[in-house]
């Protein structure tokens, strides 16, 4: 039988070639990949997010520090980060929420000429805060699911952050907040992050 010639064509053997080896950037995770970074809001909903603005005299300096009202005559009311002293506390304002992307802004420059990457907080704009809902946090020690929260007060040092949150008290260092309003809800990544429950709604 004739075939014809477009048949023939398909028919033909065909000659391989090497085009080279291929490459790709894969990741793989061997055990658990990151839980997020300081300062997501990692739930849609609910969750309930407010501006503020940020106190000039006690700065909040990093996403996922807790934060309180600064009521201090002069400072329009904004927030500040939790300073020695506040040991009484029992419940805080919320916590600094990470926007993205996000420059760090600089005393001459309001508005960025800071690489992105930078972790610290904008110290000349507003800032969100998270009043109530599930975000993403620095602590120290191994979190467990439902356990108790504390924050340490006192300066920083000795790999305690102030401001930062905690999962053992330490007398004269730290804050011990409301179990019924605040508690852990994962244990922490290879990098310190864990998931913070606030119950204020």
């Amino acid at each position: 039988m004739k075939l014809l010639k477009s048949e023939a064509s398909i028919k033909a053997p065909y000659v391989l070639r090497s085009v080279g080896r291929h490459r790709t950037n894969d990741t793989a995770f061997t055990f658990r990949m990151g839980a997020g970074f300081a300062g997501d809001v990692n739930r849609g909903h609910p969750a309930s997010i407010q501006p503020a603005l940020i106190s000039p005299v006690n700065p909040v300096i990093l996403y996922g520090q807790a934060v309180i009202i600064d009521a201090t005559a002069g400072n329009n009311n904004g927030v500040r980060a939790l300073q020695a002293g506040d040991t009484a506390l029992t419940d805080i304002w919320g916590v600094a929420v990470r926007p993205y992307p996000i420059q760090q802004s600089t005393t001459s420059s309001p508005y960025g000429e800071v690489p992105y990457g930078a972790i610290a907080a904008p110290t000349m704009q507003p800032l969100d805060v998270l009043r109530g809902g599930y975000i993403m946090v620095p602590v120290v020690g191994q979190s467990v699911k439902g356990g108790a929260v504390y924050i340490w007060v006192a300066a920083s040092g000795g790999g305690h952050v102030q401001g930062g949150f905690e999962i053992v008290a330490s007398a004269g260092n730290t804050c011990s907040l409301s179990a019924s309003g605040y508690q852990f809800n994962s244990p922490p990544d290879a990098n310190g992050i864990a998931e913070l429950i606030l119950n204020k709604f």
